[in-house]
Order: structure tokens, then sequence, then C-alpha cells
């Protein structure tokens, strides 16, 4: 009798620390599983690079036609809807940086912010008077040639225009942690960013880096009046 308790005790314990052993697997496993949704959920939330190009041009084309008014009296209404609708898109740190090359890395922290906000400005201009140049335009936008984990993508739009070939015009994105964000656009195939790279990198050669920033912040308030 004291031999079957004996024996039966230690397989009692034995068993217990088998069934902990399998409950500690399966917690282990789902809480796998539920690390492993996690990224799966937070990719899904965000939009599709193309839905949002496409998203944020039709808000932006409406509200250029039904404040079109304002827009005429006051072109600060311009840059205030860009800013609202569009800006948030844009990683121009990134644009900024790739811009000035090798020039980025020794500039100084303040240079660096009053580059960003000068260059930020410019871009907001050119892209408010191209918004308000093809506001009517129709806007066709290709397939996304991406795989779906893809990290960088292009987004490939078409403008049509009378009498003549439609526009090609690229957004070259990548996903950061908030979304998806613009760091450059191609237009034709000419790269915005190479395209101005080249022209500050010969007024870095000549004036420096306060040079450039003071050019660009005359040009800005130039065309703050016209």
């Amino acid at each position: 009798m004291t031999i079957l308790v004996a024996g039966a005790a230690p397989r009692a314990a034995h068993d217990g620390r088998c069934a902990r052993r399998i409950a500690r697997r399966r917690v282990s496993s789902l809480l796998l599983a539920v690390g492993a949704l996690l990224p799966l959920v937070a990719v899904a939330d965000t939009p599709a690079p193309v839905a949002l190009v496409k998203d944020t041009t039709s808000r932006m084309l409406a509200a250029l036609k039904a404040e079109k008014a304002d827009i005429d009296r006051d072109e600060g209404r311009l840059y205030t809807l860009i800013a609202d609708i569009a800006l948030p898109h844009f990683d121009f740190n990134r644009m900024g940086m790739w811009t000035l090359g090798p020039y980025w890395r020794s500039a100084t922290p303040e240079q660096r912010e009053r580059f960003v906000a000068e260059f930020r400005q410019l871009l907001v201009r050119t892209y408010g008077h191209t918004l308000m140049d093809y506001r009517d335009a129709k806007i066709s936008y290709l397939p996304l040639l991406a795989s779906p984990d893809a990290r960088q993508v292009t987004v490939r739009c078409e403008i049509e225009q009378a009498g003549g070939n439609p526009i090609q015009l690229v957004y070259a994105m990548y996903l950061a942690a908030d979304g998806w964000k613009v760091y450059d656009v191609l237009v034709e195939g000419v790269s915005l960013v190479m395209n101005y790279r080249s022209s500050f990198a010969a007024v870095i050669q000549q004036q420096g880096m306060d040079g450039l920033i003071r050019q660009l912040a005359e040009k800005n308030r130039q065309s703050g009046h016209d």
C-alpha cells in the first residue's frame, strides 16, 4: 500500500509538471501569434500609397475649385490649403538632406533647420502653382509595381493635356512610422531633388550654406509679392 501511494505521488507530480509545461507552451504560442499579427494590423490600417496620393490629390483639387474665388483674392489661401491637406504626407527633412547631399552633413543643426524651412516654402509655392495650372485636368493612376511588403515605392500618374501626350508624374515614397511619405517627385523623368541638388551645390561652393539660405529666403519673399 505504501509502495503504491509512493509511486502514485511522483507520477501525479510528473503529470502536473507536464500539464503546466503544456499550458505555458500554449500561452507562449498565443503571445507569439498575437505579436506576429500586430505589424500586419498596423500595415493594414495604413493607407496604401496609391490610395493616399489619389485621395490627397482629389481633396486638394476639390478644395481649389471650391475656394477659387478666395484664392484669386488672396494667394495665401492656396498655401494654407496645401499645408492642411498635402504637406503632412511630405518628408521635407529627407528631401532637404538628399538635395544637399554631402553639404547636409557639414551643415550645422541651425543651418539645416533654416534651409528646410526655406526649401519647404519654395516647394509649396511650386506645387501650388502647378496645381492651379492643372486643377481641371484628368489624372490617371497606374498600377503599383511593388511587392506587398515593400517599404519604398513609386506611385505613377499621368496628367492629360489637350493636344499633347500625358505628363508623366511620379511620387517616390517610403513607409515611415506614421504612414507613407513623399521624399521626391519626378516630372517627365526629372527628379525634383536632383534638379535642385546641382544648382544648390553651385551656390554653396560660391557663397556657402548661409548664402544659399539667403538666396532661398529672398526668392520666397519675392514670390510672396507676386
